[in-house]
């Protein structure tokens, strides 16, 4: 059943745009498969499933094709799918993502472990990085524009 339905969901995310895992349940329950949003977590997880913003502002599951993908590529992806704007104050840089992205922006710069960002927390279209000093801010500030440009 779970290869199956794995099968399913493949087939629905590159015929449909399916932004959030409420809207795949939906679809698979409307195929006649009763799922949960745990087991829909899970297929997401094991068929490596990620999110891209399309060109008009939204976003939809796609397959990342290679298991030997380059995750420091994939997060430079991320970054520059949400990105907007970056700004700085004292030691915290400030930036502007498209709307529903600013999670998975923050998620990328986290893992791209870039050097002086102690942390980010994000709400729906703005993401805030605490840097270690001022001193490194602006340059960190540009490294990040760098990448996402």
């Amino acid at each position: 059943m779970k290869k199956i339905r794995q099968e399913k969901i493949v087939e629905l995310i590159k015929e449909n745009v399916v932004e959030t895992q409420e809207d795949l349940a939906d679809m698979l329950m409307a195929q006649g498969y009763n799922v949960t949003q745990a087991t829909i977590s899970r297929d997401i997880r094991q068929l490596n499933l990620t999110k891209v913003a399309t060109p008009d502002g939204r976003q939809k599951y796609v397959i990342l094709e290679s298991p030997k993908y380059d995750m420091k590529q994939k997060y430079i992806r991320v970054l520059k799918d949400g990105f907007l704007s970056v700004n700085t104050a004292e030691n915290i840089i400030v930036i502007k993502t498209v709307p529903g992205m600013a999670m998975a922006v923050a998620a990328a710069v986290d893992a791209l472990d870039i050097d002086g960002i102690v942390g980010s927390i994000a709400g729906d279209d703005t993401v805030m990085c605490a840097v270690k000093t001022t001193n490194q801010t602006l340059m960190v500030a540009q490294d990040i524009a760098k990448m996402a440009i």
